[in-house]
């Protein structure tokens, strides 16, 4: 993922709440990679994920042109919710890598008709493992 000029600030780093977006797409891409899009999710299973609550430790900034990459880790799968851990890395080829933020996000599975909580399918449920990264 490559930073933008809309991603930054006026000091010219990244904004802090977007290391959340960043993050977001990291999830939608891998339960893609999955076989699952959300649309589809919420249409053929009534189901959606909703974030329950987000902790980040922002340790270096982004800037402008940066290349980032996301890692995500279920750290933690329940019957309706899940505990996502994060982290930015800044590095292109030949770069050494380098960590610039970490983070936590808890998603629970809501009906999507109700938004109460709802059991994470049983076909998805299968394919999310607490530990393996993604």
């Amino acid at each position: 993922m490559r930073v933008y000029y809309e991603d930054t600030d006026a000091g010219g780093v990244v904004f802090y709440a977007n290391y959340l977006k960043f993050m977001e797409r990291a999830r939608t891409e891998w339960l893609r990679e999955l076989g699952f899009e959300q649309q589809r999710l919420m249409e053929a299973q009534g189901v959606m994920f909703a974030v329950r609550s987000a902790q980040l430790d922002y340790l270096r900034p982004a800037i402008l042109d940066d290349a980032l990459t996301i890692t995500s880790q279920v750290v933690d799968q329940r019957r309706a919710s899940l505990r996502i851990h994060h982290e930015v890395w800044r590095g292109s080829e030949g770069d050494a890598p380098e960590l610039l933020c970490r983070g936590e996000v808890k998603i629970a599975c809501l009906d999507a008709r109700q938004f109460t909580p709802r059991p994470i399918p049983d076909n998805l449920a299968a394919l999310m493992h607490a530990g393996d990264p993604q």
